[in-house]
This record gives structure tokens, C-alpha cells and sequence, in this order.
């Protein structure tokens, strides 16, 4: 697999830690050991971040991975398995961060759906550009939400595509859905990719959940 250089823009070691062993819990530590020595991340294998919110892991480290596994389990493969790991990344680490705290309140609880998932989006916006380099905000466009990305790390530095490749992140944002919404499914599709040549990675959500 041809290595994409570093970027020298950073997620937490933390995020990346949790990022990894979601990996690991599907794929088996043979199968994430694999995934690493494939991306040329080989120093990875049994030395996972620590657990603190140091910004030392680089954006080319979760792209290198990203194309691996597609590589390795073809595109449809691969798309299954990082839909899976972005909803175990949210599960294990994003719900625990303050901004996201207060979904539990009583107050919470009582809001109009869209003002949920309003507040949920815009939570998790707010964590990844102020935790991470990765530059997220939310748009309301009437008839649905554009989650942006404007820096992503899940794409960084891959080759011209002819579809969007940062399934990693729809898992993520169908996971976090999901929770603020109790137990809510939304439809998440990419519009835009940077990988495809956008200027962003742009998320369409629609305001309405699906039956």
C-alpha cells in the first residue's frame, strides 16, 4: 500500500486509543495487528496511545487505516467494517465528554426531536474542533442538517475517488444520532468528499428520523 505522509495535524491520543480497539473488538487482535502492519503503522502493535488528550496522533495514521481496510476487504468490506468502528468510537469515548452530558437531564429530555439532534450535532462539532485539529461546524439548510468537516482526518491525503470514502465518520454521527435521539435511526449521507476533490466533506441528516 502506497503510505500517505504525515499531515502534521493531530486527533487525541485518547480518541485514537479508543479509535484502535474498536478495530480490535471487530476484527480481533490478529485482525488489528494485521490492519496496522498493512498501513505501515507496524510501531502501533502492542503500543497503543495512551490514554490522555495529548494531540499526537496524526491524521495520516486514521487515513493510512481507513484505505487499509478497504484495500484489504474490498470496498464494501471495508465500508461495513469502519460503519461499525465509528459507532463503537462514539459508544466508548464521545458520550462521555461534557458537552454531551447533559443528554441524561430532565430538561433534555423534553425538547423537540430536532432541537435534540440539533444540540447533539452541534455538541459533537464543538468537541472534535476544540479536542482535535479536525475543524467541524453544523449547518441547518430547513430540510435537514450538513454536518462539515473542513479538515478530516479520515480522508487525509487519499488519492482522487470517484465516491465519498469517510465511513468512518457516518458510523460516528449514526451512532451519536442514535443516542441523543433515544434510540432514534437516522439516514447519514456523505454529499461531499474531500477525497473526491470537495473543498469539504459534507454530511446530509435529515431533520426526520427514519420509521
Amino acid at each position: 500500500m502506497d503510505k500517505i505522509p504525515e499531515s502534521g495535524y493531530f486527533n487525541s491520543n485518547k480518541f485514537a486509543r479508543i479509535f484502535l480497539e474498536s478495530i480490535q473488538e471487530i476484527t480481533g487482535k490478529g485482525g488489528l495487528n494485521s490492519i496496522l502492519n498493512y498501513a505501515g503503522l507496524n510501531f502501533l502493535i502492542d503500543n497503543l496511545p495512551p490514554d490522555n488528550l495529548e494531540r499526537e496522533f496524526d491524521f495520516s495514521y486514521f487515513s493510512n487505516i481507513n484505505k487499509a481496510l478497504s484495500e484489504i476487504y474490498g470496498e464494501r468490506g471495508g465500508r461495513g467494517i469502519s460503519l461499525r468502528i465509528g459507532k463503537t468510537t462514539f459508544d466508548d469515548v464521545l458520550k462521555d465528554y461534557g458537552d454531551l452530558a447533559g443528554v441524561g437531564d430532565k430538561t433534555f429530555k423534553v425538547l423537540p426531536m430536532q432541537e435534540k439532534i440539533k444540540f447533539g450535532l452541534n455538541a459533537m462539532a464543538r468537541i472534535f474542533s476544540e479536542k482535535s485539529d479536525q475543524q467541524s461546524m453544523l449547518l441547518d439548510e430547513g430540510a435537514h442538517f450538513i454536518y462539515r468537516v473542513e479538515r478530516c482526518p479520515i480522508c487525509w491525503g487519499r488519492d482522487r475517488q470517484d465516491h465519498p470514502v469517510c465511513y468512518y465518520m457516518v458510523g460516528l454521527l449514526q451512532e451519536g444520532l442514535c443516542w441523543v435521539s433515544g434510540g432514534k435511526e437516522f439516514q447519514v449521507i456523505e454529499t461531499r468528499c474531500i477525497a473526491m476533490g470537495n473543498p469539504v466533506c459534507d454530511f446530509e441528516i435529515p431533520k426526520k428520523h427514519l420509521d
